[in-house]
């Protein structure tokens, strides 16, 4: 299994996102392939605008609430890690965890109406936007170009 997911007690899943631990699970795989991750794996937590703005402020210094967070593994902090810092641990053959991503369903409804994207475009734009950043990539062309990528394969239902 490619991802672990916790769902916020209480949590209200909207019924037109593909939120549903089934749903993520067959997301998800098809989404590291995409991404050339093939083997590695996170922890997905699907939570409400006040738990990830208390995270926000917590991790970022950020007020308010946010739409996805990440949180690599073995970086004891917010800031992504190197690219050849994943490619030890493959190297290493330990376990090819990617760390942890943290994703507000309010914020993920709310942008979907906004920038008017299908409910499930907008989920794997999110999710591959932080698992790239679970795998070391910083914001610029080719986080960009493959985030489209996995939009184009993966996004349109």
């Amino acid at each position: 299994m490619s991802v672990s997911l916790f769902t916020q007690a209480g949590l209200r899943l909207p019924p037109v996102f593909p939120l549903s631990r089934h749903e993520i699970l067959e997301l998800c795989d098809p989404l590291l392939d995409v991404l050339g991750l093939s083997g590695c794996s996170f922890d997905l937590h699907l939570v409400d605008d006040a738990d990830i703005a208390r995270r926000n402020a917590a991790f970022m210094g950020c007020v308010g609430p946010t739409n996805v967070l990440s949180f690599p593994a073995g970086s004891g902090d917010t800031k992504g890690t190197d690219v050849a810092d994943v490619a030890d641990v493959f190297e290493e053959g330990q376990d090819h965890w990617l760390g942890e991503i943290v994703l507000s369903v309010d914020t993920l409804e709310r942008e979907a109406f906004l920038y008017g994207q299908q409910p499930r475009e907008h989920l794997v734009r999110l999710l591959a936007h932080a698992v790239l950043h679970l795998a070391g990539h910083d914001h610029g062309e080719i986080m960009d170009a493959l985030t489209e990528q996995a939009v184009e394969a993966l996004g349109r239902s």
